[in-house]
């Protein structure tokens, strides 16, 4: 057992942690707004398809991460313990459940016209979703097995190179946006399709760099030494605690999308208007994602030692920093939303006055799960670490869609309040999950002196 650090230990503990985790995640998340702010700049019509394509795809992407952040709690216990051949076992075969899965979910992705239509959308803005998909469908296999990668390097707390990446990705996404969606340079002009080339573009070169990382600088992992044989052990534990990380996910996000779908259904102003205050919000989400994957790794390290004087000092100490700056973010939101709306909108756009009003009111609701959204993420973050992933997957899945979707349509279309009625299902919703797995966490979780002693896989020969 180590011996616990003051709280001020832990403050400095997670911010060297965190700090880059939160920069990755804020970097990566740019490269997204880029799309929507230029996206917005070459037409409303291309920012509401964008807006339907990348929450598409990102449900897909979700869903298949969980595998992929499944590997960080992981490996951070493994090499708590010191146990090598359990951090290369552990990341292989989530690289093995990554490819397999990319497999599957590109036909949706290519053939997604039809999907779109099913929902309601307007024909025209199905069929340039579809365009976008389709171009970007093999970049699913560069940014899920890229996600494994940087959950095995931030598990081990090389943080550095994951940061790196990610703000070298936002720079080459604006080039090549500029490029092909205005047709700059001599480059053709793409509109959205440019869009999705630099996404598929940025994916790669992620993947790349991590994983030449991983080869040159942690050799005695041998990540990719006989990475054709099957690790059956090792698979199956990530797949167990990846699925059920994976469906939490995908409930959240999948509320959130179903609720730019309902929005969909008012017209492309509000759906543009609904996707701007989404990037918004989720700007200051990253903040929160990066503290709790720091949270993650801390947790899962504290496992790995039996150390739950640690666990609890560290979740105090993180669960008060995101919830201290989720007040940032909701200031923000209600002192300055005509501007921040403003930022994705072309100056000259004769649409932009609606946009902006719309975007301005669904900003306050922004604002008001702000709170919520950070207690929420950081108890994931926590519970993941201590590789408890089940039940709290079933209670965000009755939060966000036994009470959140729900309340969304009722507010919504019942109560005729229009996008800021769905707005109000999303706060019902986030908050509920909120309180579940604070409870979750801290009646139960925190308490890893009951689990039974933690031990790795069993080795199989020659792996």
């Amino acid at each position: 057992m180590t011996q616990a650090l003051s709280y001020r230990g832990h403050l400095k503990a997670i911010l060297l942690l965190g700090l880059p985790l939160i920069g990755s995640q804020l970097a990566q998340f740019a490269v997204h707004m880029t799309d929507t702010i230029m996206l917005g700049w070459y037409s409303v019509e291309s920012l509401a398809a964008a807006v339907l394509a990348t929450g598409f795809a990102f449900i897909l992407f979700i869903l298949g991460s969980g595998f992929a952040f499944a590997v960080t709690p992981l490996v951070a216990t493994a090499d708590a313990q010191g146990d090598t051949t359990a951090i290369r076992r552990y990341t292989r075969m989530g690289l093995w459940i990554g490819l397999l899965y990319s497999a599957v979910v590109m036909t949706p992705m290519i053939f997604s016209e039809p999907i779109f239509l099913w929902m309601g959308q307007e024909p025209e803005l199905a069929e340039l979703a579809q365009r976008y998909l389709r171009i970007s469908a093999p970049g699913m296999f560069m940014a899920i097995s890229g996600t494994v990668i940087r959950s095995y390097l931030s598990a081990l707390e090389l943080t550095r190179p994951v940061l790196y990446a990610s703000l070298w990705a936002v720079a080459l996404n604006i080039v090549f946006n500029y490029l092909f969606i205005f047709g700059n340079f001599g480059a053709p002009e793409l509109g959205i399709r440019g869009a999705a080339i630099a996404s598929l573009a940025v994916n790669t070169m992620m993947f790349v760099y991590w994983a030449a990382y991983s080869l040159r600088k942690l050799p005695e992992h041998e990540l990719f030494v006989r990475f054709w044989r099957p690790d059956w052990d090792a698979f199956k534990q990530v797949f167990r605690l990846g699925l059920p990380i994976g469906l939490t996910n995908l409930a959240e996000v999948g509320l959130f999308n179903f609720a730019a779908i309902m929005v969909g259904w008012l017209g492309a102003i509000p759906l543009a208007a609904h996707g701007i205050a989404l990037q918004l919000g989720g700007a200051a989400f990253m903040v929160h994602l990066g503290l709790s994957a720091a949270a993650t790794i801390r947790a899962g390290r504290a496992l790995g030692n039996g150390d739950e004087e640690h666990l609890r000092r560290g979740a105090y100490m993180a669960t008060g920093m995101s919830a201290a700056l989720s007040f940032i973010a909701m200031a923000a939101f209600l002192l300055v939303p005509q501007f921040l709306i403003g930022l994705f909108i072309d100056p000259e756009d004769p649409l932009r006055p609606e946009i902006i009003a719309m975007g301005t009111g669904l900003l306050v609701y922004a604002a008001i799960f702000q709170l919520a959204d950070s207690l929420q993420v950081m108890a994931l973050g926590l519970l993941r670490g201590v590789q408890d992933a089940r039940v709290p997957m079933w209670m965000a899945g009755i939060s966000y869609w036994v009470f959140g979707a729900p309340a969304s349509y009722i507010c919504g279309f019942v109560f005729g309040w229009g996008a800021e009625g769905v707005w109000i299902g999303l706060v019902v919703g986030l908050s509920l999950a909120a309180v579940l797995l604070n409870l979750r966490f801290w009646k139960r979780s925190v308490k890893i002196h009951e689990y039974p002693p933690t031990k790795s896989v069993e080795a199989p020969p020659a792996v």
